[in-house]
């Protein structure tokens, strides 16, 4: 865990940091083509933080074709496996020397804790280049089983030019994320960071020129989805998407892909989260603190956010009280305040909408908070619901809301957490080991957590089913299978020559 600085000194470290403000396209900053920019601003103090290169279609065309250029010519995807290893490990190097800018630069463009920055969101995206860049010379290709006259490999080959889309919630980790198993498998990136926030993406992009990623291969345009995701989702020349965000976007992309080139499309997207607490669940604080950290981290601006407390009826009660008292712990306010962990909602159209759910949990029976600080802050909130499809209890809200919703027994749980359209994210505490087990495997989700809260790590597979995604898994072996193909070459050994001697 990192030192931690004063308030002070955070804020003065953010006032003398050099803000990045053009796109990074073949290996240098760039203006947008048509001169235009948008302005970035902290969402905690509502101060700009400078103005960005706003760029547009001819941008993403440009972008993509020094991509295809880097990519045709092998200059990355035709390097040594080990070579493409030491870059990566090089690039994690910078990023630890430049890690408390890193982390300032994430927290004043987000609206996040620059706790969570510092001690999470920095070393783990470190953390997760590392891990993949060892993974590069240690993924053995297949020979399948053929007969004695044919050789059957199946062999991993990069999927080429790949557009990298990102959400605002974890700009720097899901970042990492994708670049990490993208640029491992060989493959040229364009990155298309969200307009809310894009320092992080910007300064990794010339860490990873530093480092001696190839000019073009790692590539960052800077705008809006409207001018540069939906050119980006409809390009011609572009082998692939891999999308972080909300499902209504998500579906935007198969439709871009379904009237461009059928290229391929990775969707990580919502998650209305169940978290199952059974009347035999041990030591209720310990379970309270997990609920509390599954709700209110990151503001509650998290896909896996376990926002849907399903409690049984015999410790209802008693949790409720140990969760307010945990709640009472998350203080609000400055996210430059190291003692602070509830910071900004990220742009005041998100806070409006939050605001939104604040006005629904007045008709339901707030257990704590339920009331805005300031604008961009609302307090931690828990709201027991009435009926079991109200508002709060089936939309994703990305705010620091808890929904909370009391059953009678075991199957009626499981019945309730299941009862959503999304699949992320889920669960469950018993001190039962069967029926641990028999939540897990019921429990529709792609990570299921028992007597924890939390997403796994880097080395098991994170994603979702029903509409929260599809077409791949971030995390672990299985996100370089999003960045390959797979292709078998069929070798006949058959002996001809006595044919021949006829």
């Amino acid at each position: 865990m990192a030192d931690l600085l004063t308030r002070a000194e955070y804020q003065a470290l953010a006032a003398a940091i050099d803000m990045p403000t053009n796109a990074f396209i073949d290996g240098t900053y760039r203006p947008a083509i048509s001169g235009k920019t948008f302005t970035s601003t902290n969402p905690a103090t509502g101060v700009a933080l400078c103005d960005i290169a706003a760029c547009g279609a001819e941008d993403v065309d440009f972008a993509v074709s020094k991509a295809r250029e880097a990519f045709d010519d092998g200059r990355w995807s035709k390097l040594h496996p080990a070579e493409r290893k030491d870059v990566l490990i090089r690039l994690a190097k910078l990023m630890t020397r430049n890690a408390r800018e890193l982390a300032v630069l994430e927290s004043i463009d987000s609206g996040k804790t620059i706790y969570d920055c510092e001690t999470v969101d920095i070393p783990e995206s470190i953390h997760v280049i590392k891990w993949h860049a060892e993974l590069i010379d240690k993924i053995y290709d297949q020979v399948a089983p053929a007969s004695d006259n044919h050789i059957a490999m199946v062999v991993r080959e990069p999927v080429g030019v790949v557009g990298l889309v990102l959400p605002w919630n974890f700009p720097l980790l899901m970042l990492a994320w994708k670049i990490g198993p993208a640029l491992a498998a060989g493959c040229s990136v364009v990155v298309k960071p969200a307009a809310e926030t894009t320092l992080t993406a910007l300064r990794m992009a010339e860490l990873a020129h530093e480092a001696g990623v190839p000019r073009g291969v790692f590539n960052v345009v800077t705008g809006s989805g409207s001018d540069v995701g939906e050119p980006l989702g409809r390009h011609m020349d572009l082998d692939m998407v891999s999308f972080t965000g909300s499902t209504v976007t998500g579906r935007r992309f198969l439709h871009y892909s379904a009237d461009s080139n059928l290229k391929e499309v990775v969707l990580e997207l919502g998650g209305k989260n169940p978290c199952v607490v059974l009347d035999d669940a041990e030591d209720l604080d310990a379970v309270a603190a997990h609920v509390v950290n599954g709700a209110f981290w990151n503001m509650g601006e998290n896909c896996s956010a376990a926002s849907r407390l399903i409690v049984q009826s015999g410790v209802k009660d008693a949790l409720l009280e140990r969760i307010k008292a945990h709640a009472r712990e998350w203080v609000v306010g400055d996210p430059l305040d190291p003692q602070v962990r509830v910071g900004a909602l990220v742009s005041p159209a998100h806070f409006k909408k939050v605001c939104s759910y604040l006005e629904a949990a007045q008709a339901e029976t707030i257990h704590l908070g339920g009331k805005i600080i300031g604008e961009g802050f609302i307090e931690p909130t828990i709201a027991e619901v009435k009926a079991r499809d109200a508002k709060l209890a089936v939309e994703e809200i990305f705010g620091p809301i808890l929904t909370v919703i009391e059953v009678a027994h075991f199957e009626e749980a499981i019945a309730v957490a299941n009862d959503t359209d999304y699949g992320l994210a889920a669960s469950i505490f018993t001190a039962n080991g069967k029926r641990a087990l028999r939540g897990a495997r019921a429990l529709r989700a792609g990570t299921v957590t028992v007597n924890s809260f939390g997403e796994g790590d880097i080395t098991t597979p994170f994603g979702g089913y029903k509409q929260s995604g599809f077409g791949g898994r971030d995390n672990s072996i299985h996100a370089h299978d999003q960045y390959t193909q797979l292709k078998t070459i069929w070798l006949d050994l058959t002996d001809t020559s006595d044919a021949c001697a006829d």
